[in-house]
This record gives C-alpha cells, sequence and structure tokens, in this order.
C-alpha cells in the first residue's frame, strides 16, 4: 500500500507535533502509513538529549520540549519538514536502515537540484561541501566500515553521536554546511517526528543555538549555495523520494 502525502502548508509546531502523537497512539495493524509536509512558523525544539547551554539566546523564538532524539534544532518558513507516519514492522526494516532510507531521500532530493548530499560519521543528517556543493568527491570524514565496526547501533551511538564517548574523535564538520536535520521517535514501531531540509530561510536563528547540540556548526539552505528553488518545487520532489525510498 503506498505511503499517503499530505502537503500541510505553514502550521504551528505545537498542534502538528500533538497530531503526530494521536495518530500514532491510536493507529491499528492495518493504519495506511502517511507522509505529512509542511513548513513551520518560527520555533525552536528540544530533543530529548536537549540541554539547556545549547540553546544561547533564543529571545523571542518559542522553545517545545519533545520526545524526538537529538538536541535543539530550529523550524522556520521556507524549511520543508517531512513527518513519515510509518509502521516499521509491517515496512519490514529497523530504525538504523529507517535513518539511513531518510538521509538516502534528502541525498536524492539535492541530486535533483545538482547539489551533492553527504553523511557525516557520528552526525545524523545531510551536509554539503561549502567550497564546491555539486562535488562528488567523497568525504574523509564519511562513515566507514571501520567506524561503524567500532561503533554499536545503540548506546555505544549516541554516546558517539553526543561526544561523549572518549574512545572515539567527535563529527568533523570542517568545510562543510548541515542542510538536513533529522530527528525521529519510535512508538510501538511506528515512527514520528522526522527531517527537515533547508530551502530558502532566514538562517539568523541557526546562531542562537549550537545546532543539533555542536557549537560552531555552520547550517545552511539551498538559496545560499546559489539554488533558487521554491519550497512547492523542493516538497513535491522531497515528498516523492521520501515515498519511494520509504517503502517496504
Amino acid at each position: 500500500m503506498p505511503i499517503k502525502v499530505t502537503l500541510l502548508g505553514r502550521r504551528d509546531y505545537a498542534p502538528t507535533y500533538a497530531a503526530m502523537q494521536a495518530f500514532t497512539a491510536e493507529r491499528t495493524a492495518s493504519t495506511p502509513d502517511e507522509l505529512w509536509i509542511c513548513e513551520h512558523v518560527p520555533v525552536y525544539t528540544q530533543g530529548l538529549a536537549g540541554k539547556q547551554e545549547h540553546l544561547l539566546n533564543p529571545g523571542d523564538i518559542p522553545v517545545v520540549q519533545t520526545n524526538r532524539g537529538g538536541q535543539v534544532t530550529y523550524h522556520g518558513p521556507g524549511q520543508v519538514v517531512a513527518y513519515p507516519l510509518l509502521d516499521l514492522r509491517r515496512a519490514g526494516y529497523f530504525v538504523k536502515e529507517y535513518v539511513y532510507r531518510i538521509e538516502e531521500s534528502v541525498i536524492r532530493t539535492l541530486l535533483h537540484f545538482g547539489i551533492t548530499g553527504h553523511r557525516v560519521a557520528g552526525a545524523p543528517g545531510i551536509y554539503v561541501r561549502l567550497d564546491d556543493p555539486a562535488s562528488h568527491a567523497l568525504l574523509p570524514q564519511r562513515p566507514t566500515k571501520k567506524v561503524m565496526d567500532a561503533v554499536k547501533f545503540g548506546s555505544d551511538l549516541a554516546a558517539h553521536r553526543n561526544g561523549s564517548d572518549p574512545h572515539l574523535p567527535g563529527p568533523n564538520f570542517l568545510g562543510l554546511g548541515k542542510i538536513g536535520a533529522l530527528g525521529i521517535k519510535v512508538s510501538r514501531n511506528c515512527t514520528y517526528h522526522g527531517v527537515a531540509l533547508n530551502v530558502a530561510m532566514d538562517l539568523e536563528p541557526y546562531a542562537r543555538i549550537n545546532p543539533c547540540g555542536y557549537s560552531g556548526l555552520q547550517t545552511i539552505d539551498l538559496s545560499t549555495i546559489g539554488v533558487f528553488a521554491s519550497w512547492q518545487d523542493v516538497a513535491e520532489v522531497f515528498s516523492q523520494k521520501l515515498a519511494v525510498y520509504l517503502e517496504p
């Protein structure tokens, strides 16, 4: 059964969050999967691992505590936010592959617009080279088998991502900007929360936080690197890629 895609337009964050929770709590084994696509009015969201010190100066932008993974991030106009509401048991894959498929959807969407997205070892999300956003050259800091063998998926990986594992270096963001962020929640094998792709935003609010808990991490959008696509165009491509790559 194909995923039902719904374009919600611009929405306040809190009621959207509540709607995701309600949908997930009420769904049954026969409930079709859905994909909600929207943008939010300005808001900071804190994940379960969120630390107060990463909120540098939120000012008049509200901060919402959530039950997703990860640290603090920003949502605002000009950003495509996607919320896959999937039954992973029915889909037939586990959380690690789910994250990979979401990231691959971001990469394929960027490629559609002539940009090469990259993964960084120990740091979920998608990044681009600031000096050459279209470059296909592999990153030295990309995930490798050596890193994945050293870091078991689970609590050890969480420690690595948060920089608290003393045996592994922290993520290396040298020369990179983050363009896609993800934070998920899985309840009874069903997913909510999701992924955000930056299109044409006011990026100043990112300077008021340590994005995803990393001091000095630069956040960018498509317009910053010379891609002047509309929110609607990116939303349509992104939703199509997600619908394809999240299929069972």
